[in-house]
């Protein structure tokens, strides 16, 4: 059944013009299924997850402090986005504590920038390191993500950035554009998010403050419309971080059930369909993890 399970769900993204990496396990049980769970991708905001660990793990530590204003300037720590801080057009001030939940709960790259002016990206995978978590690298800026074919061309155009974004890729997983080459950009696993979604949720290496801290801000996420149709209702609560660029269509997180089942999902997808916007990839990928959870919560 597992196997047929596995089989349908592998030909229905193929068949959708799309490749994933899957991975669902019960957080108590430590039982999961699991689509090319290995395969590394770029991770784009998915990596707002790891910062927050990081900067609260600082915070904690005494070496940053959380009410420490931020003066964020138009045209300084700037990143591109539809929301947020990229929208604001005068100097703002804002504490440490507040750009996390901008960061991690609205995506705003432009206050996560402002937070890895305090502890940059190596030293967030620093930070990973010491928590025992090895499978997710932190290489860049969220600045970096508005710099490539995208911006080039005209919205209209926003077709032929996918084309480049799906037919340059090596099979090695190199890229010309250096933010979807794994060798260069923020990277991870559907795995190794997994497994820091279990360290916040289950913590052993994380400090119990700061997973608690960072669930309340996965919990708090706006952005639902990829995952959270098929994993959220009265009876169950979904937290997450989603991530995306250009072809990759990215969402991490766990769904703990009125009943006490708590499963993390993993969902990280690249297509080959070169459109901006594609409303039935979203489906596709949250009914594939959701396909995933159900044959897992039947054992």
């Amino acid at each position: 059944m597992t196997t047929r399970v596995l089989r349908e769900a592998r030909e229905a993204l193929e068949e959708a013009g799309l490749r994933g990496s899957f991975l669902v396990r019960d957080l108590d049980t430590g039982e999961e299924l699991d689509l090319d769970a290995d395969v590394e991708y770029p991770v784009a905001s998915l990596v707002k997850v790891p910062l927050a660990i990081a900067t609260l793990e600082r915070v904690r530590r005494g070496e940053l402090d959380a009410a420490t204003p931020i003066e964020v300037s138009p045209g300084r720590l700037t990143t591109a986005g539809p929301i947020g801080l990229p929208k604001f057009r005068h100097p703002a001030t804002i504490a440490v504590e507040d750009l996390l939940y901008l960061s991690t709960a609205i995506s705003d790259s432009t206050a996560a920038d402002a937070l890895f002016a305090l502890t940059p990206p190596a030293a967030v995978t620093a930070e990973l390191r010491r928590l025992g978590h090895d499978g997710i690298t932190v290489r860049h800026l969220m600045r970096d993500l508005v710099d490539t074919p995208a911006e080039r061309f005209t919205p209209a155009e926003g077709h032929l950035a996918h084309s480049l974004a799906i037919a340059a890729g090596t099979a090695g997983r190199g890229h010309p554009v250096t933010q979807l080459d794994i060798s260069r950009a923020n990277s991870g696993s559907a795995r190794a998010f997994a497994d820091l979604l279990h360290g916040l949720w289950r913590p052993t290496t994380i400090h119990p403050a700061v997973a608690a801290r960072v669930r309340e801000l996965m919990g708090e996420n706006v952005v639902r419309h990829r995952l959270a149709p098929d994993f959220s209702s009265d009876a169950s609560r979904w937290s997450s971080k989603t991530g995306t660029l250009l072809n990759l269509r990215h969402e991490v997180g766990v769904v703990e059930h009125a009943d006490g089942q708590a499963f993390a999902v993993a969902a990280l997808t690249e297509s080959r369909v070169p459109a901006v916007v594609q409303p039935g990839a979203e489906a596709l990928m949250a009914h594939v993890a959701r396909t995933l959870r159900d044959r897992l919560r039947m054992r």
